[in-house]
């Protein structure tokens, strides 16, 4: 299982020689169009980048959208969890929650964002959002891990009486684990997709989403570029470090069979 997720990992590795051709690409496109207000270099968007990094409306903004984010991203998390194993542990309540899900993957996210923003302020509405584009994710690819379970080691549990901490930490976690991994490998990026989507529908002040707005209001690429590297950086980021968390626990699971 181990060396499963470990080439999964390297499998989505990014090679550097891979980017710099793009990024030179991406020089030779603004040099040619001449007009950085359509097509901003990368120097420019590097040198604006290290500009804003030095002020604190930045961070404030970055701090902001990043807290919320990260909330509904483990508020879906654990509702998915959750609801997938009573889901896995009932047909009548995976039966009442399957139209839920169905809808909640069907319906656009500016749907959403703007049915949402109906109900709650600003300055939550990436909150929801997120936690609505995570919840079906994860749900989905646990409850998946729980009825792919090995059914032989279940029944084994059940004559032997072993207790619940125990069937959890031995059975049930190194087998839904690779499940609920590879739902949160695919959640995290849309978590942040659409709870910057909402943030720049619903304008909350002091967040990327109204930094994002400005930028495209008064024409400033730069600032538009820079922001959205911002965005790919932070998400690239938080990704592995949860995903290496999740691997670091598979493996003390492995180690503990």
């Amino acid at each position: 299982m181990t060396s499963t997720i470990s080439s999964n990992r390297k499998k989505s590795n990014i090679k550097l020689w891979a980017a710099a051709v793009w990024l030179i690409v991406w020089q030779a496109a603004s040099m040619w169009i001449g007009q950085e207000i359509l097509l901003v270099s990368p120097v420019a968007v590097i040198r604006r980048l290290f500009e804003l990094v030095q002020t604190a409306p930045f961070w404030q903004s970055l701090a902001c959208s990043f807290l919320r984010i990260l909330s509904g991203f483990l508020l879906g998390m654990i509702s998915g969890v959750l609801l997938a194993a009573a889901a896995a542990a009932s047909r009548r309540i995976d039966e009442l929650l399957e139209p839920f899900v169905q809808t909640i993957k069907s319906v656009p996210v500016a749907s959403f964002i703007i049915l949402v923003l109906i109900w709650v302020s600003p300055e939550n509405l990436s909150v929801i959002i997120s936690l609505l584009m995570v919840f079906p994710v994860i749900y989905t690819n646990v409850k998946d891990g729980i009825r792919s379970m090995d059914r032989n080691l279940t029944e084994m549990a059940d004559l032997f009486a072993v207790p619940i901490t125990l069937r959890i930490r031995y059975i049930y976690a190194s087998q839904i684990l690779p499940f609920f991994r590879a739902g949160c490998s695919l959640a995290l990026g849309l978590c942040w997709k659409s709870g910057i989507a909402a943030e720049v529908i619903g304008l909350p002040e002091n967040m990327i989403g109204e930094n994002l707005y400005n930028a495209k209001i008064y024409l400033n690429t730069p600032d538009l570029f820079a922001w959205t590297l911002v965005i790919v950086v932070v998400s690239v980021l938080f990704e592995r470090i949860f995903l290496r968390l999740i691997d670091l626990g598979v493996r003390r699971v492995e180690r503990m069979r």
